[in-house]
């Protein structure tokens, strides 16, 4: 049985905890306040679920959700995460990250900071442009016309293909933007950010994505 550690468990993380459950994983959850405030998300996620620190659900995890705002990633764990697949839900916001002049200038993405902590090439930017509530109530079963597409970005294909296929599970086809670096056509602001499109959409909005 795969099991998902999940550091951070806020709406995305809380959220994917709860698709994870639902289509047959095991999860371990994590948030930075400890264990015992994860209480009510265990009791609502059942047998399948434990709360754990951050450092355990990554050593815990076969693949590993990290969903903590942009300014908490020099606190992801790296030793428990190395050789794993960890998929990165994160956005930059300055208003709330504050500034970082290489994330402002486009120099790099958010994603690749993570990655660049971790000294990993197996980090794959997800979720990161759709609402949590959308996420939990939108996946459809594989095949559905009209299925909702969900952008991955990464260096190594055998972690897409981890990622693309926990995605395809919880109901949601997947475009592949490329390299890690190609993130940042489906940040904030830009057209692939926000809209229920299908894979064909997707790739349109990706493909017209300025910098």
């Amino acid at each position: 049985m795969t099991t998902i550690g999940i550091i951070g468990s806020g709406h995305i993380g809380g959220t994917l905890a709860h698709l994870a459950v639902q289509h047959g994983y095991d999860v371990v959850v994590s948030n930075s306040r400890g264990p015992e405030t994860l209480v009510d998300l265990v009791g609502e996620l059942g047998d399948r679920a434990r709360a754990a620190t951050a450092t355990e659900a990554a050593e815990a995890g076969d693949f590993v959700v990290v969903s903590v705002p942009f300014l908490a990633v020099d606190q992801v764990p790296v030793e428990q995460l190395q050789g794993k697949v960890v998929i990165d839900t994160n956005n930059y916001y300055w208003e709330r990250d504050g500034h970082h002049e290489a994330l402002d200038s486009g120099a790099t993405t958010s994603a690749e900071v993570l990655a660049e902590h971790l000294g990993s090439d197996q980090v794959v930017k997800a979720f990161n442009h759709i609402q949590s509530d959308h996420l939990g109530s939108q996946g459809k079963p594989s095949g559905t016309p009209g299925r909702r597409a969900l952008a991955i970005a990464g260096d190594s294909d055998s972690a897409k293909s981890t990622a693309a296929a926990f995605i395809d599970r919880i109901g949601f086809d997947v475009v592949d933007a490329g390299d890690l670096a190609e993130g940042w056509r489906y940040q904030r602001d830009l057209p692939a950010y926000g809209p229920e499109l299908d894979a064909a959409g997707l790739t349109q909005a990706l493909a017209a994505a300025t910098r």
